[in-house]
C-alpha cells in the first residue's frame, strides 16, 4: 500500500530538538530595511493578461502599474512601505536577466497555443495524455504551458529549518496535502534546484499544521507563535540570502492547507502582500487575491493511504439524486440541514450516517454529491465526489476553485447559491440527462488532476499545484 511521510515516522521524537530553530531565529530582531535594486509588477489583468488561459476575480490587494511608480493598493489606502520606484539605481544581474528571457519566451509561446483553436502547434507529441474537451478553459494554452513548466520551471527549497516545523507536515487527515506537497518538493528532482540562481521561486518550506500542532497551547490559545515562527524565519532567509530583499518577496511561496494558513502570513507585510500564498482556504473575503495567490484541494487522507481512493459506478447504478454527511457548522450548512435532513429520499442528507452506511458507498451510488463550506471555504468532499465520479453540487461563497486558471468548473458541476438551497431538488431534477451524462464524464477526466500519486505523475494533484505556481510566475515581471 501506497503511504506518504512514512520516512519521518520518528518525528515526533525530535519535536522537542527541532525546536531549537524558534530559539535561533528569535536572535535575529532586526527588520529587513530598504530595498534592493530590483522591483516588480503584477499586470493589472491578472496572469490571464499573459497567459490568457482564462478568468480570475479581483481582489482588495493587488499590484498595479502606474507608469514609474509601482504601488501596493489595499482598500484604496497606500502607504510608504508598499511602494517601490523603479529607474535609477544599478544595473540589473545578469543571472536574473537570463532568468527573465526564458519566461519572456515562454509567455509568447504560451499566447500563442492559446490564439490556436486547433491546437495545430505543438512542443512535441505527448505519450500519456493531452489535455482536450470542454472542461478546460483553454486546453490548447494549458498543454503549451505544463510542456514549458516540465522543461524549465526550477524552484529553489530553502534548507533552514528542522522538522517537525519545516520540511515536513502530517499526510494522514484534513489538512494532509501540507505534508504531501512538503515531502514531495523534498525528493523532487524534476522542479527542486540546488543553484538558488538559476531558480524562478523560492520556497518557504514552513508547515502551518506542525507549528500549531507544536507550539500553539491549547489553553493559553497564543496565536503569537505563528507571527514568532514565521517572521522570524523569513529574517533570517532575507538575511542570509539575497533573494528575499531583491523582489520584496515577489517571487517566493508559501503553502499551506490549515484553516490558519491565511493568517500566517498576516505578521509579515511583504509575505502578505507580494508573496505568492497557495491555500487550500482560497477566501476572497479574506484578501486571497488569486491574481498572486493559488488555490489547491483539501483532501483528506484519514490514513495516509492514497491507492483505491478513485472509482464509481456507471449512472444506471446512482439510485440516490443527492447526497450530503457532515457536521452542521459554518454558516452556509445550516440552511442545508434546516431544508433538507430528514425529510426526502431523493436528497439524503444526514449529520451522522446511521449504522451500516457508507460514506464512500452513498457518493458512488448517488448523482449529485452536496459539497458546501464549512466554517473554511474550502471542502474535502469536492475531491471525495469527484474520486467517486459524482457530479459536485458546490454550495459556497467568496472561493476560488483549485486549478480554477485551467479547468471550467460549471462544465462538470452545479453550482448553487445560498439562497436557492430550498429549491435544490427542483434545480438537480430539472437538469437534462444529456447534461448530467456530460457533467459525470467531465468528472470522470478532471479526476486525473486530483489524484495523489508518490511518486508523482504527469497532470497528477502535485503536478497541478505546481503548475497553478507557475503561473502565478509567470504573472510576474522584474
Amino acid at each position: 500500500m501506497a503511504y506518504f511521510c512514512r520516512k519521518h515516522s520518528n518525528v515526533i521524537a525530535i519535536a522537542i530538538a527541532s525546536l531549537a530553530v524558534v530559539s535561533v531565529v528569535a536572535l535575529t530582531k532586526n527588520s529587513v530595511n530598504g530595498f534592493s535594486r530590483f522591483h516588480f509588477f503584477s499586470a493589472q489583468r491578472g496572469w490571464t493578461g499573459i497567459t490568457n488561459l482564462g478568468t480570475t476575480s479581483s481582489s482588495s490587494a493587488f499590484m498595479t502599474d502606474q507608469g514609474k511608480k509601482k504601488t501596493l493598493i489595499n482598500g484604496g489606502k497606500v502607504s510608504k512601505e508598499k511602494y517601490v520606484l523603479v529607474g535609477g539605481g544599478r544595473k540589473s544581474d545578469a543571472k536574473l536577466k537570463r532568468v527573465e528571457a526564458g519566461l519572456a519566451m515562454a509567455r509568447t509561446l504560451i499566447r500563442e497555443a492559446a490564439e490556436d483553436n486547433n491546437c495545430t502547434s505543438s512542443l512535441h507529441d505527448d505519450s500519456d495524455y493531452i489535455p482536450r474537451g470542454y472542461i478546460y478553459r483553454n486546453a490548447c494554452a494549458f498543454h503549451r504551458s505544463y510542456v514549458l513548466m516540465e522543461k524549465m520551471f526550477k524552484i529553489f527549497v530553502y534548507e533552514e529549518g528542522e522538522p517537525p516545523l519545516f520540511h515536513y507536515g502530517t499526510c494522514k487527515d484534513i489538512y494532509s496535502m501540507e505534508g504531501v506537497f512538503l515531502s514531495l518538493m523534498e525528493t523532487n528532482t524534476k522542479f527542486r534546484t540546488s543553484n538558488p540562481d538559476e531558480a524562478h521561486l523560492y520556497f518557504l518550506p514552513f508547515s502551518v499544521v506542525m507549528i500549531i500542532e507544536h507550539l500553539f497551547h491549547p489553553v493559553i490559545r497564543d496565536k503569537a507563535v505563528l507571527e514568532r515562527t514565521v517572521s522570524d524565519y523569513v529574517r533570517i532567509i532575507s538575511h542570509k540570502y539575497l533573494y528575499w530583499n531583491r523582489s520584496l518577496g515577489a517571487d517566493h511561496f508559501m503553502l499551506s492547507c490549515h484553516d490558519w494558513g491565511p493568517r500566517a502570513t498576516w505578521y509579515v507585510r511583504q509575505l502578505y502582500y507580494n508573496s505568492i500564498r497557495v491555500l487550500c482556504n482560497a477566501n476572497t473575503s479574506e484578501h486571497f487575491n488569486p491574481k498572486k495567490d493559488a488555490s489547491f484541494p483539501e483532501i483528506n487522507l484519514k490514513t495516509g493511504e492514497i491507492t483505491g481512493l478513485a472509482g464509481g459506478s456507471p449512472p444506471s447504478n446512482r439510485t440516490v439524486l443527492a447526497f450530503f454527511a457532515g457536521r452542521m457548522h459554518g454558516k452556509l450548512r445550516p440552511a442545508l440541514f434546516q431544508h433538507w435532513m430528514g425529510k426526502d429520499e431523493d436528497v439524503q442528507v444526514y449529520e451522522t450516517l446511521p449504522q451500516g452506511i457508507s460514506y464512500h458507498e452513498m457518493m458512488k451510488k448517488s448523482r449529485y454529491c452536496i459539497c458546501p463550506s464549512g466554517h473554511e471555504v474550502a471542502s474535502p468532499r469536492i475531491a471525495e465526489a469527484i474520486y467517486a465520479e459524482c457530479v459536485p453540487v458546490l454550495i459556497s461563497q467568496h472561493y476560488i476553485f483549485p486549478f480554477s486558471d485551467v479547468l471550467d468548473w460549471d462544465s462538470f458541476t452545479v453550482q448553487v447559491p445560498v439562497t436557492e438551497i430550498p429549491d435544490l431538488k427542483n434545480i438537480l431534477e430539472a437538469i437534462p440527462e444529456e447534461q448530467y451524462s456530460r457533467m459525470q464524464e467531465g468528472v470522470k477526466q478532471v479526476q486525473k488532476h486530483f489524484v495523489v500519486n508518490n511518486p508523482p505523475e504527469r497532470y497528477d494533484v502535485f503536478h497541478m499545484i505546481i503548475h497553478s505556481i507557475w503561473l502565478r510566475r509567470l504573472n510576474l515581471r522584474f
